[in-house]
């Protein structure tokens, strides 16, 4: 969330034209920095929708420390998977691009990343909900199989916060 402010802070605190006669920070947004905003948002709400899945099949488990682990989990993902719990992201991010591809979810802006969907979550299991559009339900699929393949797998400390340009190759 921090960094999402930041972004929207520098976007919005720029000077702008001389509004009421005054220099200063305009109350009006330019409708692409708005667009921005709103996407920093939503992709914000999707995380954390990843987040709760997370904590529902591992109760107790900071979700956010799969964030930077290995070659694949995070932004991007390249090169060979470290271990199994790298594997279950780079299964996550082929499964993202797989629901980009889906006929009724392609949309200018990268769908499966900011696509809120709804779930529950019971004794430990994950259900994403059947009556969500096509798009809302593989997304939905993607990150629970993602959240129970990390529960199933080990987490090795030496994995996180890799340089890709050196453990990362093909």
């Amino acid at each position: 969330m921090t960094q999402h402010l930041t972004l929207s802070l520098v976007l919005f605190s720029l000077p702008s034209s001389n509004i009421r006669g005054k220099v200063g920070v305009s109350s009006v947004m330019h409708p692409t920095a708005l667009l921005l905003l709103l996407t920093a948002y939503v992709a914000h709400g999707s995380l954390l929708q990843f987040a709760r899945m997370i904590k529902c099949t591992q109760p107790g488990v900071n979700p956010f420390v799969y964030n930077n682990y290995g070659c694949w989990c995070g932004l991007g993902g390249t090169g060979n998977p470290r271990d199994e719990l790298d594997g279950c992201c780079e299964v996550h991010d082929h499964c993202y691009q797989a629901s980009r591809h889906l006929p009724d979810c392609r949309t200018v802006i990268d769908y499966p990343y900011i696509n809120l969907y709804r779930f529950s979550c019971a004794n430990g299991q994950v259900s994403c909900s059947a009556s969500s559009h096509v798009c809302q339900v593989s997304v939905c699929e993607c990150d629970r199989v993602a959240t129970n393949c990390f529960a199933k797998s080990t987490y090795n400390p030496k994995n996180k916060n890799l340089d890709p340009k050196v453990h990362c190759l093909s």
